[in-house]
């Protein structure tokens, strides 16, 4: 696919983050658009744009943002933002976590004071980091920890971020494999507008055959009246119908104190008779009722 016609994804961070990695492992041969935060992607796909584009930039098709880790679990503002933004998502893909700590050539483990990196992935790599009385410091993205040492010369600093990060940062990995679990890893959604598809030429995996080999994921939000029994009603249609749900997942609504919103994860596509029944029973049982998107499930 040529560079004219390769497809600009949204993502939160640098060259080099994880999320980049979710839109090269997802769309084929993409054209990668970084932007500074979360909010930002969705900013990004809703006008089909970035900040920063020029006024002839081919359109913004797609975002990717993370959902869920295996160690630190749900990404929360991720939630909160697939509420309060008209987007669907289209698919999910599942990038492995490795961390190293990294700094400027001449560093050492022992010259190091400081250490930055996002919050989840401090969390991510704590049984490493606790070994030493370092300050621990946050910032928005485990790339953007790394170029900024690199582009403040900042001795006596490191970052925690991924190998290929650290590479394109020009710093000098002094641990490799520090995430706490091995196998960690994350799971990111793909993200368009609603009338917006993804054409199956655009990604690695036709749709049909991933769908095929792993199943389908419908997401769901509801809300529910704040009486006894309301939240049981809605999981016995599930059953009812067969359905099997594997994840749920609670967030305040955002307009109530002490009200929330229920996340949902079941299996089956919303197109699924089975499916369109249980909506529309569940219509009846909620006070908010929403269909995020049916998709192809990732490996895990």
């Amino acid at each position: 696919m040529s560079g004219a016609e390769a497809p600009r994804v949204a993502y939160s961070g640098e060259p080099g983050a994880f999320a980049e990695d979710a839109v090269v492992a997802f769309f084929f041969g993409p054209r990668p658009v970084p932007v500074p935060g979360f909010r930002e992607v969705f900013d990004a796909v809703l006008a089909g744009r970035a900040g920063a584009d020029a006024p002839d930039a081919a359109p913004i098709i797609a975002g990717v943002v993370p959902i869920e880790n295996l160690v630190n679990g749900t990404v929360r503002e991720s939630y909160d933002l697939l509420l309060e933004h008209d987007v669907a998502i289209r698919g999910e893909v599942v990038v492995p976590v490795q961390l190293c700590l990294a700094a400027l050539p001449g560093e050492t483990i022992e010259t190091i004071e400081r250490v930055y990196s996002h919050i989840q992935a401090l969390g991510q790599a704590d049984r490493f980091l606790r070994r030493r009385s370092w300050q621990l410091l946050t910032v928005y993205n485990t790339s953007a920890a790394g170029r900024s040492i690199a582009d403040r010369g900042e001795r006596a600093a490191a970052a925690v971020l991924s190998p290929r990060a650290a590479a394109l940062a020009g710093l000098h990995i002094l641990a490799d494999g520090i995430q706490t679990v091995p196998d960690n890893r994350t799971k990111f959604v793909v993200i368009t507008r609603p009338d917006a598809g993804l054409s199956s030429d655009l990604l690695r995996v036709p749709p049909a055959r991933q769908a095929a080999a792993r199943g389908t994921t419908t997401t769901l939000v509801l809300g529910v009246r704040n009486e006894p029994g309301t939240l049981m009603a809605c999981l016995a249609v599930l059953a009812d119908e067969g359905i099997n749900m594997h994840k749920l997942e609670s967030r305040p609504s955002l307009k109530r104190a002490w009200e929330y919103v229920f996340w949902v994860d079941v299996d089956g596509d919303a197109a699924a008779p089975a499916m369109a029944r249980a909506l529309g029973r569940l219509a009846d049982v909620t006070s908010f009722l929403r269909v995020l998107g049916s998709y192809p499930r990732a490996d895990a």
